[in-house]
């Protein structure tokens, strides 16, 4: 049991994390207030493509960034949940750190639980971002047609980059049509680096099966 969770009226780290089964994400007011009230938990990591800041709720993960500078992405999340009651644990965040890695180093299967709800349109493509298999791309009319909206290109790109959480919500993996690469908020180096681990995993994947 780590003392910051116990500290903040929980038992133990796991009762911390059932919470999720009573409550529903936060709502895009409720993030646009600063999380008001919300006990969230946060940590840091190395890996393959920067640092990782992840910050949890009892029902998943709320934000990942990616950058260079610990103290300027810790002061993006104090920020962003300015009005939370954020408490950095490293043990507690452990499997959620471990699984950021590894989709950062080859785009792995981790599929680690969210506590995020956009407008609807958002939460569509966020959805379908998640469906894109590690190592593929798409471009963003290929992801509108998915949807089910052929002409919201630009409705898409728009979504793709309000996304809260890189790498467990793929938008580094939407290009364009004419295949290079478009906006990224934690780079275009970064994006790059991240469709190049994940083809050569799967090129890796591919070999092991001959």
């Amino acid at each position: 049991m780590t003392e910051a969770i116990h500290d903040a009226g929980y038992g133990s780290v796991r009762a911390f994390y059932e919470e999720a089964g009573r409550r529903q994400g936060m709502t895009p007011s409720e993030f646009a207030s600063g999380a008001s009230g919300e006990l969230l938990i946060w940590a840091t990591s190395p890996s393959a493509v920067g640092i990782l800041i992840a910050v949890a709720s009892p029902r998943g993960l709320c934000a990942v960034r990616i950058g260079t500078k610990e103290a300027t992405l810790e002061a993006e999340i104090a920020a962003e949940f300015r009005h939370a009651n954020l408490i950095r644990d490293e043990e507690a965040m452990t499997d959620v750190m471990t699984a950021l890695r590894a989709l950062a180093l080859t785009g792995s299967n981790a599929n680690p639980p969210l506590d995020i709800r956009g407008r609807a349109f958002q939460a569509r493509v966020w959805q379908a971002l998640r469906e894109i298999p590690s190592g593929q791309t798409r471009t963003y009319t290929e992801l509108a047609a998915g949807i089910g909206s052929p002409r919201g290109a630009r409705a898409v790109a728009s979504a793709c980059a309000s996304n809260p959480i890189a790498l467990a919500i793929p938008c580094h993996r939407v290009i364009r049509g004419d295949g290079s690469l478009a906006g990224y908020a934690w780079g275009l180096e970064v994006k790059e680096q991240l469709l190049t681990l994940e083809a050569r995993g799967q090129g890796v994947a591919a070999a092991s099966l001959v």
